[in-house]
């Protein structure tokens, strides 16, 4: 029977909330929340700000967010403004939300923190996914030659969500990480394998006098018993399965006391939108210049120099030449008119239909936030236009091998990328009639894997796309310079998947009467 009574969400390493929103946007028929923020815990700054301007919204019940909120989104009042406007919900998100760094310093703290929040609530859950830079395929390849590298304090930060658990025994958890979690070691032990026997017996893992704590380990995209011999590639989850217009594979291991007698469900597979439906209907823009004069006319020079003969001339032998070096020529000549570099005019609704779109489009919203390019090198606009004109003609992104040589990179690995050794995908266009490729936080790097698909805009993904791929509201303000947006959109869980599981989570909690827990 489902509860009108919304259970409290305890969020460890919050980030700017993805996962919390998922949760906190899941509702009863009758519109009430199934869940609500009880406590949220991230320590960098400008996710923090993120994390708490989404609990002050939360504040808000029944008519939406107010009319204050959309005018601080078009900069005409601060967000001190709007703070002192409201302060109950101002308050609200000052008693929710925390900037707090998890460890043994603050233990105590956080303990007594939820302690406080739960109130001995017995029916809530615990999610959060601890810092994963340590487990990342890419981030290991740079660190191996580390002699700190297996002392990093991020391969251990999963032992204060450890610690929650143990101190709070909650009936249910969620915890996520990145997929190279299933193939780290350290000193030679896979460390999944230490964090699921860790998981299902914490109060052991932590050397706790009272150790009878036990919870059973559940996949969400799978079916079967669990157990100590659960394939650890079972609690993979593929987001693009899950209607997410995004290829993001990240690990979800539930958990559930052993004194409740529940199986959770599965997630239930669908179809995602493509790229094209999902950040298609946003407006136009034309990249920036980072060196020198940034004007439509110098910009329209500087991707017009391609010489079509001498693209033609470098891939001779290719079937799709012809194709693309006319293709080139027609749409770079004749780019849309007065193309800016910023728009904030707020799109018409997708043509496409999908329930992803329901939870990122506002109707009362009239004022894009966040559809800025970023600048580039005028040589990268020009590998930008090729990279985009390529995978038009030809259904995919070119590799570094079908880059003419004189629109190639100095880079000393060029060579190796060339001969497919390493990174010879380091122009990486995203392909309009697919899904994304996984949406990191390296796009606030730089944008080379992150190209959009019109060569007429020739640039790479702005944070409002960025966070369109990762299925966050329109209406979800990043605090913070460009770069931290960049950072928080790609670290987040995308709160659309983040709904489904919450779905999975509250039907959990509410046959907890039916197991007698």
């Amino acid at each position: 029977m489902k509860s009108e009574e919304a259970f409290p969400v305890v969020d460890l390493f919050a980030g700017p909330g993805g996962l919390g929103e998922g949760f906190a946007s899941l509702r009863t028929e009758n519109g009430n929340p199934r869940f609500e923020s009880a406590v949220s815990v991230e320590d960098e700054q400008h996710s923090y700000r993120t994390l708490h301007l989404r609990h002050f919204l939360r504040g808000f019940s029944g008519n939406g967010f107010p009319d204050k909120y959309y005018r601080y989104l078009s900069g005409a009042i601060t967000i001190d403004d709007l703070y002192n406007e409201f302060p109950d919900q101002k308050a609200i998100a000052d008693r929710t939300a925390h900037r707090i760094s998890l460890g043994p310093d603050n233990h105590e703290t956080v303990r007594s923190l939820i302690a406080e929040e739960l109130n001995d609530h017995p029916r809530w859950a615990l999610v959060g996914g601890p810092p994963c830079q340590a487990y990342s395929l890419v981030g290991r390849s740079r660190m191996m030659g580390d002699p700190e590298f297996e002392e990093d304090i991020r391969h251990f930060l999963y032992r204060e969500y450890l610690e929650i658990i143990a101190d709070h025994a909650p009936p249910v958890f969620v915890m996520e990480n990145v997929r190279g979690l299933l193939s780290a070691k350290i000193k030679g032990e896979s460390v999944i394998d230490r964090m699921l026997d860790d998981l299902i017996k914490p109060g052991v893992a932590l050397e706790r006098e009272s150790s009878d704590l036990r919870y059973k380990l559940h996949s969400l995209s799978e079916d079967g018993l669990p157990g100590l011999e659960t394939d650890p590639k079972r609690f993979l989850v593929r987001a693009e399965e899950f209607g997410v217009p995004q290829a993001r594979h990240r690990v979800f291991i539930v958990g559930v006391r052993s004194d409740i007698d529940v199986r959770p469900r599965t997630l239930r597979r669908h179809e995602p939108p493509s790229v094209r439906e999902t950040i298609g209907s946003l407006p136009a823009i034309r990249s920036g210049l980072s060196k020198g004069r940034d004007s439509f006319s110098d910009w329209q020079i500087a991707i017009s120099g391609i010489d079509t003969e001498f693209v033609r001339r470098e891939l001779n032998g290719m079937e799709c030449t012809g194709s693309l070096s006319d293709a080139a020529e027609i749409r770079l000549d004749k780019p849309p008119p007065a193309l800016e570099r910023k728009s904030t005019r707020y799109p018409d609704e997708p043509d496409a239909k999908h329930d992803v779109f329901d939870g990122i489009r506002d109707p009362n919203l009239d004022f894009l936030e966040g559809h800025e390019a970023r600048s580039h090198m005028r040589s990268d606009l020009r590998r930008y236009a090729f990279a985009a004109t390529f995978a038009a003609i030809t259904g995919k992104s070119p590799k570094l091998a079908d880059f003419p040589n004189d629109f190639l990179p100095t880079h000393s690995n060029v060579a190796l990328g060339r001969q497919g050794k390493m990174f010879s995908d380091r122009f990486r266009v995203q392909l309009p009639d697919r899904p994304s490729t996984t949406v990191t936080s390296h796009i606030s790097k730089d944008g080379h894997y992150f190209i959009h698909y019109d060569p007429a805009q020739c640039r790479s993904l702005t944070v409002r796309e960025a966070a369109r791929l990762q299925t966050f509201p329109d209406n979800y303000r990043f605090e913070g310079p460009r770069t931290a947006q960049y950072h928080q959109v790609g670290n987040a869980v995308p709160p659309y998947l983040a709904r489904q599981i919450a779905e999975i989570i509250a039907d959990i909690l509410d046959r907890m009467d039916e197991a007698g827990a």
